[in-house]
């Protein structure tokens, strides 16, 4: 059987045998989708407020197994004049249960993009799987020691004291996101830069925030030459096109996240643009349309 990877024979590291990574062109900005591996977990985590049988014949429709599902798991690069920007940094080591996650510091450095070149890094919010990979052993030690990293001031205020009255995740999952979030915190304190609605963090390159998934949660758009790309974060699962309405279990406040996902559909089905989220299939490169009372995905053509 073949495997996702193998090792190289000089070099005896393990080297990709699938595609891991998908470069887009918006403007005169450069983006790379990267792919951070996958998550193993629960489908009760994708629709905690859906009836169980409705749940059941989503899945059956989609071809997906009833009781577990692999979350993929996505991080992008953007270069935008001088600055190269990362958008998220996958888990890292943080949880032992996901182990077939944490791939984004090899594979960003297969792409040929040195953690040294990295200017500033945009978090979309502070979930393990989103900060983890910054907490990798020797990363930190390579990144520049002027990095700005980007974080909603809402976002890092939630983390001192955060409440998780209403997900629903598996049981030490709350934990260890406790944990990861203070040690990212406690980590980059002196290179965290805080915004509050909105920021530029090089031209064309805006993070926002939305709000939902968590209190601080931030949608990344990058604009240049008439073109746009969305990186939605977890704004978007994959049941979200069908279910716009179902709660997510990793949501902090389902009711505010699934009023984020209709109102960020409709504004991409309006102004054509590109989307790409961390939990969608790779390479996560498509656009939305309205489709009755939901949405339909329509991913782009692989170009290669």
């Amino acid at each position: 059987m073949f495997s996702a990877d193998t090792l190289d024979p000089i070099t005896h590291q393990a080297i990709d045998l699938v595609p891991s990574r998908y470069a887009v062109q918006i403007g005169d900005i450069d983006a790379l989708v990267v792919s951070d591996g996958v998550l193993p977990l629960p489908t009760s985590t994708m629709a905690t407020n859906a009836d169980p049988a409705d749940l059941a014949n989503w899945l059956d429709h989609m071809f997906m197994p009833p009781d577990a599902f692999d979350w993929p798991l996505n991080v992008m690069v953007a270069r935008s004049g001088d600055q190269t920007i990362l958008i998220d940094a996958g888990l890292g080591g943080q949880f032992s249960g996901f182990p077939r996650a944490g791939q984004f510091p090899q594979r960003l450095q297969s792409a040929g993009i040195p953690l040294e070149s990295v200017t500033d890094v945009i978090i979309t919010h502070m979930h393990m799987d989103h900060v983890g990979g910054l907490l990798v052993p020797g990363v930190k030690e390579r990144l520049r020691k002027d990095v700005r990293i980007h974080v909603n001031a809402t976002e890092v205020a939630f983390w001192t004291s955060p409440d998780f009255s209403q997900t629903v995740m598996p049981k030490p999952v709350p934990a260890v996101l406790r944990s990861t979030a203070t040690s990212f915190y406690e980590t980059y304190r002196d290179q965290i830069r805080v915004f509050e609605d909105r920021h530029e963090v090089a031209p064309g390159v805006i993070v926002r925030h939305t709000g939902g998934h968590t209190p601080g949660h931030c949608v990344v758009d990058l604009i240049s030459g008439g073109e746009r790309l969305t990186f939605a974060g977890d704004a978007v699962f994959p049941v979200a096109f069908d279910h716009p309405e179902w709660h997510n279990g990793f949501e902090h406040d389902p009711e505010e996240a699934a009023r984020v996902r209709f109102a960020l559909f409709n504004e991409l089905a309006e102004n054509k643009g590109l989307l790409v989220a961390a939990h969608l299939p790779f390479p996560s490169v498509g656009r939305v349309a309205v489709e009755g009372n939901a949405f339909r995905w329509v991913p782009v053509i692989w170009d290669f």
